[in-house]
């Protein structure tokens, strides 16, 4: 994933916490925000809880490779993905629909639709 698509201030981050549109699945929680520019930013909080640093590394790399293929489109907002503990022990298949399901009820949600 590219470093202009990416959260990379605890600022950012924060301001996402503070002012944003939250949706839920069982596997993830979605945080939404607009950020006012043609570009969508996208952040992953992996809490300890998860497990050791590899597996959440290696957690965080498959998101960011479901990210890059199929979600750069989205425009002007920021989005912080939090997965679950039980994450981990999912496949890309399964990761990558769970994922495509709790970001559509997030757009459809908040109105927020994207260029295909």
């Amino acid at each position: 994933m590219e470093k202009r698509l990416s959260l990379r201030k605890d600022k950012d981050f924060q301001k996402v916490y503070k002012k944003n549109f939250a949706c839920y699945n069982r596997d993830f929680t979605v945080l939404v925000k607009d950020n006012g520019t043609n570009t969508p930013r996208f952040g992953f909080t992996i809490s300890k809880k998860v497990g050791k640093a590899h597996t959440r590394n290696s957690l965080k790399r498959k998101l960011r490779e479901i990210i890059r293929l199929h979600y750069k489109n989205l425009n002007g907002v920021d989005i912080v993905i939090i997965p679950k503990k039980h994450t981990t022990e999912f496949d890309y298949k399964k990761l990558k629909s769970s994922l495509g399901h709790a970001l559509n009820q997030a757009f459809k949600k908040k109105k927020i639709y994207y260029a295909k």
